[in-house]
């Protein structure tokens, strides 16, 4: 197999000696992702770069270990240094976040909000979300996720006019279908979430409100975003993203329903936790509560709205209008390039960027209007306002390149991306180190 354009196998095999000794093709490919990582501009609003600190807590001892249970309740020995971790995350999670309860052992977000809906639905039951193609989560209902499948998902969505949350919507909704579980939060919502004015809904039909912050967990932390700790009863985040931890998930909660999260975790929904995760989410809750992360995410709101504004003087149409956090989604109708094509050429210009459905889109979800990106990578870059020009110009001369089927401009981009990357170099990265 021949290894990839930018694989560097002499860096690879200094950075990871062991695995590149017993397993030199796969050192390759990492070696070859961290050039990438290196080299081009990550706008995807759901990555980010981890500590040095974050990588090494995920490669250690930690993984050889089984824990089921939870601290002081497991059903193995030897768990004295694992139950210290645990409760170490979890003592972190309820100071950065202010809640009475925290759960660091879910895998993922998913299982997460899998696990709020073993511990307050039954099969069946009506549940309240944000619409996926208006920026919700699949698993907030939507019908091709297990949760539409085995519960009633009941969708709201936004306003045709603003691409705001209707909450006159979502209280007539909720009125109607009295759910058991409602959800906010979602996965390409630009503007500031109303915690309050869901946490009044959810309290007037007596249901369950499931705030997931994923996304927005960095800037909540960081105190860019209202909290939802004062109006939901249970909050479902992701540990990457803007928090900047490793790839895994923790439920908060009133002390109240401590008992019917942990319960829903374990044994409900998994097996042992993924000790080596747990460490590296208490390293990055660590991280957090310093004031340098306080910094840092109101630096990834400043520079979303500095490129949403360049976007907007370039003829950009941007879904309502801006952007109050992480990320911007941008409509490219008005372009004549579908977001699959916009997409695929920003990236071969070094501009990394997902193509996203937009609020109404009449193109189908696998080939859509719109493409999303986000400020939390190159904000941990370093990267300021003042570069936020210069990233919407690279953008714009890529769609434009992709509209020609220009591929030289797409290669003179990536060049011209590559190079001020090397200047702002990633943390974790050994690449230019």
């Amino acid at each position: 197999m021949s290894l990839p354009q930018s694989a560097h196998p002499q860096s690879a095999s200094l950075s990871h000696p062991a695995l590149s000794a017993a397993d030199p093709e796969l050192a390759a490919l990492v070696g070859a992702e961290e050039q990438l990582q290196a080299d081009t501009l990550r706008l995807i609003p759901s990555e980010n770069y981890v500590s040095a600190a974050v990588l090494e807590a995920t490669g250690t001892v930690l993984q050889n270990k089984y824990s089921e249970g939870y601290p002081g309740r497991r059903y193995y020995e030897g768990q004295q240094n694992i139950d210290r971790v645990e409760t170490l995350a979890v003592e972190r999670a309820k100071a950065v976040f202010g809640v009475e309860h925290a759960n660091v052992q879910p895998y993922s977000g998913s299982p997460a909000n899998l696990a709020a809906y073993l511990a307050f639905a039954e099969p069946g039951d009506t549940v309240l979300g944000m619409a996926l193609p208006m920026g919700g989560h699949l698993t907030h209902g939507w019908g091709v996720s297990a949760t539409g499948t085995w519960f009633r998902g009941v969708q709201y969505g936004v306003r045709a006019d603003t691409a705001l949350i209707d909450f006159d919507e979502v209280r007539e909704l909720a009125r109607k279908e009295r759910p058991k579980i409602i959800f906010c939060g979602g996965t390409a919502v630009p503007r500031t979430i109303d915690f309050a004015a869901f946490g009044e809904i959810a309290r007037e039909v007596d249901a369950v409100l499931v705030a997931d912050i994923a996304h927005i967990a960095g800037l909540v932390a960081g105190g860019a975003h209202p909290s939802p700790v004062p109006h939901a009863d249970v909050i479902s985040t992701t540990t990457h993203k803007t928090l900047r931890g490793p790839r895994g998930a923790m439920l908060m909660s009133r002390a109240s329903h401590a008992k019917a999260v942990d319960k829903a975790v374990f044994p409900g929904l998994q097996g042992g936790p993924h000790n080596h995760t747990t460490a590296a989410i208490a390293v990055a809750l660590h991280e957090a509560a310093a004031p340098s992360f306080r910094e840092y995410a109101h630096a990834v709101v400043a520079n979303a709205k500095a490129l949403a504004e360049a976007l907007l003087a370039r003829g950009y149409d941007l879904v309502s209008g801006g952007t109050d956090n992480h990320l911007v989604l941008i409509d490219l109708t008005s372009k004549d390039v579908p977001g699959k094509v916009a997409a695929k050429a920003l990236d071969r210009a070094g501009i990394v960027v997902n193509y996203n459905t937009v609020p109404f889109d009449p193109r189908k979800p696998f080939d859509p209007s719109g493409i999303r990106i986000g400020t939390p990578a190159l904000t941990s870059r370093g990267l300021g306002t003042d570069r936020m020009p210069q990233v919407a110009e690279w953008i714009d001369r890529g769609v434009q390149a992709a509209a020609k089927g220009d591929e030289d401009a797409l290669t003179v981009i990536r060049n011209e991306v590559a190079e001020l990357m090397a200047a702002y170099p990633a943390p974790g990265l050994a690449v230019g180190e």
